[in-house]
């Protein structure tokens, strides 16, 4: 049978696809803006960051409306705001509007994740793990896509902010058609999830598996993060690349991405868990990063970015996934919980980063996320302990009460 709401979810992933491309605009013209502006990479890091300090200010709040008004307002509100600071960041004259900018777009993001998940998730209760999942493919793809957009304008002579002002155009348009689109109604969704959630013989507790799902939220963005700001800095200073050939790192990073999703968009259906996902992916973001370290050739950078991108990819939303399926009575609330922490990366990395950059030794940034990476694992094998206490359990007595009735 049709989903009726495949409009609706078109939406949220286009929003998505325009989100892949605005977490790395900032970074991938930072020489134009840092000219535009007066300032030097890290003030283009704080710039970024702001993104950040407008996602932690308001993830609770969105969490709280998504629940209590709906999804719909959220994710169009969203792409309107999202248009907005992409059209004002190159019209920006000075550092100081381009960084209320930046904040609009952190409250833009927190207001997507909050209406966006959630919705995703009613629309698609039978694969929440792969249509959350589907979120960061069409990141992913748009992030790939953004690179050679930039490299034609400039290479055709253009002004770099038509990179900007074309997916603007498409939030708009976007905007219009969630306008016109219905949505699951919330209350029935969670009234017919009572019955597939019975598997918990016990309720999670959020002080355990609730608490390490936020730790997993903050460490699984801000390996992200690091590598979307930095991946092509390190290309240029330290594997002596060309700025377009470091750039492209990232369309390899991004790559990765896409390839990772895509495959765990069906093998979470059937064969993988979530929940074993978020352990074996930080595992390979470490092994990633220690060769990115030690064998400083730019063809292996360009396969490590690629790896980087495959194992980062998709953990986030799958913390909310494993989130929302374990406190699923309040998707909106603890998708907010989980993207707050996300926001508080959001914040710290650039400007921890930005700071380590000063030494002028980027490999550091990269030492930094290895330890990023190891903490995301050891947090991820404490969520995999304790799910598969509480479902051991709802497993068991499913087999008692079947031999009661055979």
């Amino acid at each position: 049978m049709k989903n009726q709401y495949l409009k609706t979810a078109s939406g949220m992933y286009i929003n998505y696809f325009l989100l892949g491309m605005v977490n790395i605009i900032l970074a991938s013209n930072m020489s134009y803006l840092t000219e535009q502006w007066d300032t030097d990479s890290a003030g283009i890091s704080y710039i970024i960051a702001a993104i950040g300090f407008g996602k932690l200010l308001t993830y609770a709040l969105s969490g709280y409306l998504s629940d209590k008004i709906g999804r719909k307002p959220l994710v169009v509100v969203a792409a309107c705001a999202m248009g907005i600071f992409l059209v004002g960041i190159p019209l920006s004259p000075s550092y100081q509007l381009a960084f209320i900018f930046a904040v609009l777009a952190g409250i833009a993001n927190s207001a997507m994740d909050a209406g966006s998940y959630p919705g995703l998730i009613e629309i698609f209760p039978k694969s929440s793990g792969s249509a959350s999942v589907l979120v960061k493919a069409f990141m992913a793809a748009g992030a790939m896509v953004l690179p050679f957009m930039i490299l034609f304008f400039s290479d055709h002579g253009m002004f770099y902010g038509y990179a900007f002002f074309i997916p603007a155009a498409i939030y708009f348009l976007n905007m219009i058609l969630l306008f016109t689109a219905s949505f699951p109604n919330r209350i029935s969704s969670q009234e017919g999830e009572v019955e597939e959630n019975h598997k918990f013989i016990s309720e999670p507790i959020f002080r355990k598996e609730g608490l390490a799902l936020v730790i997993i939220g903050f460490t699984s963005t801000g390996l992200f993060t690091v590598s979307q700001i930095w991946l092509p800095s390190y290309g240029e200073q330290v594997l002596g690349m060309t700025t377009a050939s470091s750039i492209k790192l990232l369309s390899y990073y991004s790559f990765g991405s896409l390839v990772s999703v895509l495959i765990l968009s069906v093998l979470l259906k059937k064969i993988l868990r979530p929940v074993t996902v978020i352990v074996i992916y930080p595992i390979v973001t470490f092994i990633s990063i220690l060769i990115i370290l030690i064998v400083k050739v730019p063809v292996v950078a360009a396969i490590t970015s690629f790896f980087i991108g495959f194992s980062t990819a998709g953990v986030f939303q799958l913390a909310i996934a494993i989130m929302t399926e374990l406190f699923w009575r309040k998707k909106g609330t603890v998708t907010g919980i989980v993207a707050t922490a996300a926001g508080g990366a959001a914040i710290v990395m650039p400007l921890v980063t930005g700071l380590m950059s000063k030494s002028g030794k980027i490999s550091i940034i990269f030492i930094f996320d290895a330890l990023l990476s190891v903490i995301g694992c050891i947090t991820a094998i404490f969520v995999y302990y304790r799910f598969g206490k509480l479902t051991k359990k709802g497993v068991e007595k499913e087999k008692q009460e079947h031999r009661l009735h055979a």
